[in-house]
C-alpha cells in the first residue's frame, strides 16, 4: 500500500487532463455538454495503467496494452463455442492472427523486462507494478531464483487485465449516481469534507467510507465480469454432483452477485449499506476508482441524458451497450497540482 500511494500521483494527473477537455468543451457549449463518459473512462484507465505498471517504458506499454486488447477480443470470439481439440492449431485466419499477435505481445513485453535487468544495477528496477514485481521476486527467491520469462510475461499480461474491470466499474458508478442522485449529494458532501478542493491523497481516499461503499454495491449489481470458467484439478462434488478432474466449470457470477438466498428477498436493489465483500487485485482498483470519481465530484455535477438506453451487454466486461452519455455542467475549474510530473496524453488522438 505503501507504494501504491505514489500511483495516486499518476492517477491523478490523468485524470486532471481528462478533465481540462471536458472543461474545454463545456466553454464551448455554455457550460452545458452532453458526454459520452464510457468512452472516456476506458481510454483514461488505459493510460492510468500503462504508466503504472511500466512508468517509463510508458509508450512500449502502451503498444502492449493495445496489441493485448486485440487478442482478449479473439478470445472472447470463442468463449462460448464448442472448443473441438486441436482447432486451435489449423493455420485458419483467426488462429493465425491470434499467434501473430500473441508473438509480437511476448516480443515486445520481453524487451522492456530484459532492459529492466540489465540496468538493474545502476538504475534499479523502478517504482512502477513491473518494477515492483521483479524486485519483490528477487527480495523472496534471490538473484538465481527469479520467475522464468515467461511467468513474468503472464503477470505483464495481468496488469492489463484490470483496464476494462475498472474502466466499466466507472461508467456503472456514474450511472447508479445519476439514478436517483440522492447518493450523488451524500458522496459530493464527505468528498468536498475530506477533500475539499485538493487532489485527493491515498490517507484522504481512505477516510471515503460513503464512497468506498458505493462502489463495492455497484461492483455486487454491476460486476464487471459477469462469468468466469475454472477448470477441477481433481475429481470432487459439488452439492452431491460428482464432477470428474479436468471439467470445465462456468461460475455466473451476475446470478450469485443477485442470489436471494445470499443477498435477500431485496437482492436486486441498489443498496450500498447491505455488506462487505473484497476482490483480488482490489488495493489497486479501489485506490484508482475512488480517485477518479472523487475529482469528478470535485469538478462537474451531472444528470444522465435522456438519449442513454439501458441495455447492459457482456463483451469481456459487462457495459453499456450504446455508451453512457451523461449532461455535465461546469462547477469548478480544474484541480492544480505542483507536482513534477506532467502528463502527455491527448485523449482525442486515442
Amino acid at each position: 500500500m505503501d507504494k501504491l500511494k505514489m500511483m495516486t500521483v499518476i492517477i491523478s494527473e490523468c485524470t486532471r487532463s481528462m478533465m481540462s477537455e471536458w472543461q474545454l468543451e463545456l466553454g464551448m457549449k455554455g457550460g452545458r455538454a452532453e458526454i459520452e463518459l464510457s468512452r472516456w473512462f476506458e481510454e483514461l484507465t488505459a493510460d492510468v495503467i500503462s504508466r503504472t505498471a511500466f512508468g517509463n517504458s510508458y509508450m512500449e506499454g502502451k503498444q502492449v496494452f493495445l496489441a493485448q486488447r486485440k487478442l482478449q477480443f479473439l478470445a472472447f470470439s470463442t468463449f462460448l463455442t464448442i472448443q473441438i481439440p486441436g482447432f486451435s492449431y489449423l493455420p485458419t485466419k483467426k488462429n493465425l492472427k491470434t499467434c501473430s499477435l500473441d508473438k509480437k505481445v511476448r516480443s515486445m513485453l520481453m524487451n522492456i523486462i530484459k532492459s529492466r535487468l540489465a540496468n538493474k544495477d545502476t538504475m534499479g528496477y523502478g517504482n512502477d507494478l513491473l518494477g515492483l514485481m521483479l524486485e519483490a521476486c528477487a527480495l523472496e527467491h534471490g538473484e538465481s531464483q527469479q520467475l522464468s520469462m515467461d511467468e513474468i510475461i503472464v503477470e505483464c499480461k495481468n496488469f492489463f487485465a484490470g483496464h476494462d474491470t475498472t474502466s466499466y466499474l466507472l461508467t456503472w458508478t456514474m450511472f447508479l449516481l445519476s439514478t436517483p442522485p440522492e447518493w450523488m449529494e451524500k458522496l459530493r458532501k464527505e468528498v468536498m469534507t475530506m477533500c475539499s478542493d485538493e487532489v485527493p491523497t491515498v490517507d484522504m481516499l481512505n477516510k471515503l467510507k460513503l464512497v468506498n461503499m458505493f462502489l463495492l454495491e455497484t461492483i455486487r449489481l454491476y460486476g464487471p465480469i459477469s462469468l468466469i470458467s475454472r477448470r477441477t484439478g481433481t475429481n470432487t462434488k459439488f452439492g452431491g454432483i460428482k464432477v470428474p478432474e479436468g471439467t470445465t466449470l462456468r461460475i455466473p457470477i451476475a446470478t450469485i452477485h443477485r442470489d436471494k438466498e445470499v443477498w435477500g428477498e431485496d437482492a436486486n436493489e441498489f443498496k450500498p449499506e447491505s455488506g462487505p465483500r473484497s476482490c483480488i487485485g482490489q488495493n489497486f482498483a479501489m485506490i484508482e476508482a475512488k480517485a477518479i470519481i472523487t475529482m469528478i465530484l470535485q469538478r462537474f455535477p451531472f444528470t444522465l441524458s435522456p438519449k442513454y438506453v439501458r441495455t447492459p451487454i457482456s463483451m469481456i466486461t459487462l457495459r453499456p451497450k450504446y455508451g453512457l452519455p451523461m449532461i455535465l455542467r461546469s462547477l469548478k475549474p480544474p484541480v492544480t497540482t505542483n507536482s513534477p510530473h506532467k502528463q502527455q496524453a491527448s485523449y482525442s488522438s486515442w
